[in-house]
């Protein structure tokens, strides 16, 4: 026969094994839609993501491929040196937003164009986000910026 402490001892350990597990379910259910993947253009061409799946690209604006559309709408293609992925974009874009320079985007990718909910310019002239640095490096064509 168990001892009344023993007893205690299991229920306790029962009670914050389930409590352990709920808030574990819990913190996932949160972040379900909060957790946004980041992708290289050469990552979407190789393996293209669902339409559904919401996730941020990354790397340079294209030269020659900014086109202001009507309104607010901009088109243009993000690169990483390896690959080439377009860009759809309606709102208004960061003032560091321009050809040559690094972007990140949240959104969509379609099959054919990625299309962005957000963009993200870098703030100054020489930060480039991790993320796209890591990109570039991986196909080589990363330059440090001077000073």
């Amino acid at each position: 026969m168990r001892s009344l402490k023993k007893t205690r001892r299991i229920q306790v350990l029962v009670l914050a094994a389930v409590a352990l597990a709920g808030s574990a379910a819990l913190i996932g259910y949160g972040f379900r839609d909060g957790i946004n993947f980041f992708r290289s253009p050469s990552q979407v061409a190789e393996a293209p993501p669902p339409p559904s799946e919401v996730f941020r690209i990354g790397g340079l604006v294209e030269d020659g491929t900014l086109v202001r559309g009507a309104g607010t709408e901009v088109t243009f293609s993000v690169t990483d040196g390896g690959a080439s992925v377009p860009v759809s974009f309606t709102g208004v874009l960061p003032d560091l937003f321009g050809e040559g320079e690094g972007m990140v985007g949240t959104g969509t990718y379609d099959g054919t164009t990625f299309r962005a909910t957000e963009i993200l310019a870098r703030h100054n002239e020489t930060y480039m986000p991790k993320e796209v640095i890591d990109a570039l490096k991986e196909q080589g064509v990363y330059q440090a910026p001077e000073g």
